[in-house]
């Protein structure tokens, strides 16, 4: 079976790496959560043991559900009775997006009603709702018209480890904490002998999670006591005994061997008392050494090496103090300098006030706060002269200020399309002509998840002096290291040098230098440096994501396919074949890396080096869904001359010609000057100018990025 683990948003290849060792036979990091692939023993076994996810969900029906008539139905069509038992108690979790049902509670209301109709049809008494502790609790998510009912086998977040009695003001929830301390490398430091030290501890969840961790203590041992998670008839009761007794036995050995190693301290007595009270609800009296103290007079514990953990504040509620974040790093430096750091940060600007170098950088998300983790191994690394900070002029400043200014404005657009790469300035000062374009590293199942920069300048006017031109482009780049705190190796340059024949772009670097990014629950390949273009089309997102939508159970056929994204999404969308079809040999290889990533191949998934007009007009086979994105021009030695203004309507003839009945083209091209020849089209297909829907939010500026039309057969 295939179940969903979910989590914090930046967990999610740490999870999927957890729940492959807990035993599941595969588990793919997709947004906020990971899909796992295994048994029922092997979900029940995440409720115990997983440190880093908040729901279990085990999906019992997957319907359409365009609406909330439809969502009642589905719900009403699914056998309660082999779900519930008579006197169970039920509660109902929803989490909606898109346009078909925007209120999560009117939709966990509907299911509830579904639920209660159908059992009072089977003679069954009506069920009682008890949001806080139910014996059952149903889960629907609702994505892109599609409704998967699940039942949650945790019964309530799993972030809650059942020690907890006093928090502080912004308590740090303990699958982030299991995650600070995991991306710091804590296990293996202390089965090495380190110690673990959090000199701003407040009620000690770090340092807790820490012991735990080390003592080889499952999770859900003190959440769920003698009782089941859930009384779901489904749910494997014997085997979780089993699991729980053996979770037991581990925890008397890891306990009784656990070293004292673990030190904390904080400004506040009230904080220290509530940490020393959660520290023996945890079963670690003694344990852990609690001091009231400043971090500013941070004492070494007596040990050669360990992992600093920490997590200052940083939220609305809390002062995010830049002087306190240099205060904890010249404090580290002066006392621990041998020893590793994990902290919390609130963004990149508080993390790089600490002044120590970052080894590796990470996003997390702590609730709705996006933060920044570094890890510094170790903490007395000098940071490098390119790190110091510069100075920026007025341009520059003003070039910041936009940069800024925009990644506010797109924060919560990127955050709930789950959107991790895309533009963040497009030219907005005139005068400043480049677009800055954001990747952030899917990460992968030993990835940093590091952030890239992809620059590239516009021509200038020629009335515009050369050292002007380089001026300004300098204030730019020195804007964007600015604000996004990067080291050059991972901003791409591509910038523009006049010469013969006008203004052009300079020699590409040959780093050969690939990374994996996420775009609407696909893996994608890109390479910043090496190609003019990255093997991603930002612009192309929303079109991509109308694709992936439309392509369930439909043969697919990708036109001039380039490295293939589309075909992904197709697949992704669960699409019967894809065919994509591309003259360059490279670019088909890069397409098949991306399938093959996402899990797609063999006889389903075509991929044909051809020229895309001959074929086209060569195949005979049947399609439901095309893409078709040409080039303006193309003089390849191995093809005819492409002109897409010359070509364009006996290209989409051929391959409107290949539409099944009901079938759809989209037709796309970026050449500003181009113009549809609508009245020889109009013969042969019903054609529809959908650009204005198909320009995303971060290229607004541009509207004439591309140009897109629907066809379908006249």
């Amino acid at each position: 079976m295939k179940f969903f683990a979910s989590c914090a948003k930046g967990l999610e290849y740490l999870l999927a790496d957890e729940l492959v060792a807990l035993g599941a036979s595969k588990a793919t990091a997709t947004t906020a959560g990971a899909n796992v692939q295994g048994e029922l023993q092997d979900a029940q076994r995440a409720v115990l043991w997983s440190r880093l996810a908040s729901r279990v969900l085990w999906p019992i029906a997957e319907f359409e559900c365009l609406d909330e008539a439809a969502l009642y139905h589905g719900v009403l069509a699914i056998d309660w009775t082999a779900h519930m038992r008579p006197g169970l108690t039920l509660a109902v979790d929803a989490h909606v997006s898109g346009t078909a049902i925007t209120h999560a509670r009117y939709a966990a209301q509907r299911i509830k009603d579904a639920v209660v109709d159908h059992l009072r049809q089977q003679g069954w008494e009506r069920p009682s709702v008890d949001v806080d502790n139910p014996d059952v609790r149903i889960n629907l998510s609702l994505r892109r018209g599609r409704a998967t009912i699940s039942i949650d086998l945790s019964g309530g977040s799993m972030h809650r480890r059942g020690w907890r009695q006093v928090q502080n003001d912004a308590p740090l929830k303990e699958n982030l904490a299991a995650a600070v301390l995991m991306r710091g490398g804590w296990p293996g430091a202390y089965k090495g002998g380190g110690g673990l030290l959090d000199p701003m501890c407040g009620s000690g969840t770090l340092l807790i999670e820490g012991a735990l961790m080390a003592a080889d203590v499952a999770p859900g041992l003190q959440r769920h006591g003698n009782l089941l998670p859930t009384r779901w008839p489904g749910f494997d009761d014997e085997a979780w005994r089993g699991m729980f007794a053996d979770a037991s036995h581990r925890e008397q050995a890891g306990m009784a061997a656990l070293k004292p190693v673990f030190f904390g301290s904080d400004l506040d007595p009230r904080a220290i008392r509530g940490a020393q009270d959660n520290a023996v609800l945890a079963g670690l009296a003694g344990v852990i050494q609690f001091s009231v103290a400043d971090v500013a007079q941070l004492a070494a514990p007596a040990l050669a090496h360990g992992l600093v953990v920490c997590n200052p504040p940083y939220d609305e509620r809390l002062a995010a103090d830049a002087a306190l974040y240099r205060t904890i790093g010249q404090s580290l430096q002066r006392s621990v300098p041998q020893w590793r750091a994990s902290l919390l940060c609130g963004n990149q600007e508080l993390a790089y006030a600490t002044g120590l170098r970052a080894a590796k950088k990470y996003q997390l998300f702590n609730g709705a706060i996006e933060c920044a983790l570094i890890v510094c191994d170790p903490i007395g690394t000098p940071r490098a002269q390119s790190d110091a900070p510069r100075e920026l002029n007025e341009g520059a400043t003003m070039v910041a200020n936009r940069l800024r200014k925009n990644l506010k404005r797109f924060k919560s657009w990127t955050g709930r399309e789950g959107i991790s790469c895309y533009r963040v300035y497009d030219a907005d000062l005139p005068e400043y002509a480049a677009a800055i374009d954001l990747y952030q590293e899917a990460g992968g199942q030993a990835g940093s998840g590091r952030r890239f920069l992809h620059v590239q300048e516009y021509a200038a006017p020629a009335s515009i002096p050369e050292h002007d031109v380089r001026r300004r482009f300098g204030d730019l780049l020195a804007a964007a290291r600015e604000v996004f705190a990067l080291p050059p190796e991972q901003v791409a340059i591509k910038s523009r040098e006049r010469g013969k024949g006008g203004s052009k772009y300079g020699r590409m670097e040959q780093r050969g230098e690939f990374f994996w990014v996420e775009e609407n629950n696909a893996l994608l390949k890109v390479n910043l440096f090496d190609y003019l273009d990255t093997g991603l089309f930002l612009d192309h997102r929303p079109l991509r994501r109308r694709i992936a939508s439309e392509a369930r159970g439909k043969r697919f056929l990708n036109m001039f396919c380039y490295t293939g994204v589309a075909s992904v999404q197709a697949a992704v969308g669960g699409a019967a074949t894809t065919t994509s079809v591309d003259l360059s040999a490279t670019y088909l290889e890069w397409c098949g890396d991306n399938l093959y990533r996402n899990g797609f191949g063999g006889d389903a998934h075509r991929l044909v080096q051809a020229d895309a007009l001959r074929w086209l007009e060569a195949e005979g086979g049947e399609y439901d869904l095309i893409f078709c994105d040409p080039p303006t021009f193309s003089n390849s030695a191995r093809a005819d001359d492409f002109d897409v203004q010359r070509e364009h309507v006996r290209l989409l003839r051929a391959a409107v010609s290949l539409l099944a009945p009901g079938g759809v083209l989209y037709f796309s091209n970026n050449f500003r000057r181009f113009k549809l020849d609508i009245e020889q089209v109009s013969a042969f297909a019903r054609c529809e100018d959908i650009s204005a829907s198909t320009i995303p939010m971060d290229f607004e500026r541009n509207p004439r990025i591309h140009r897109c039309w629907r066809l379908q057969r006249a």
